[in-house]
């Protein structure tokens, strides 16, 4: 004999909440062990879209010349409440 139910996914999260610590760490690991989910692999393009060579190309900052940035940024912030 098989029985079915349909039960949506708020009702079953609800009951999953009451069962205690214990059993929640079961199902859990039941549910790590029975089951795979396929991982998504991030598809690589062959080549670079212009954006991304410009960003890739794109100057950066030293540690020095960020710190002073942020300095700047502050007086102006400062200097427009006033």
């Amino acid at each position: 004999m098989e029985l079915k139910i349909n039960v949506e996914y708020p009702q079953v999260m609800e009951l999953v909440s009451q069962l205690p610590e214990k059993d929640i760490q079961k199902l859990m690991e039941y549910i790590q062990n029975e089951y795979t989910f396929p991982v998504k692999k991030r598809i690589r393009h062959q080549k670079n879209t212009p954006i991304q060579e410009l960003i890739l190309q794109a100057p950066t900052w030293t540690d020095e010349e960020y710190n002073s940035y942020l300095e700047v940024r502050q007086h102006i912030n400062q200097s427009r409440l006033q």
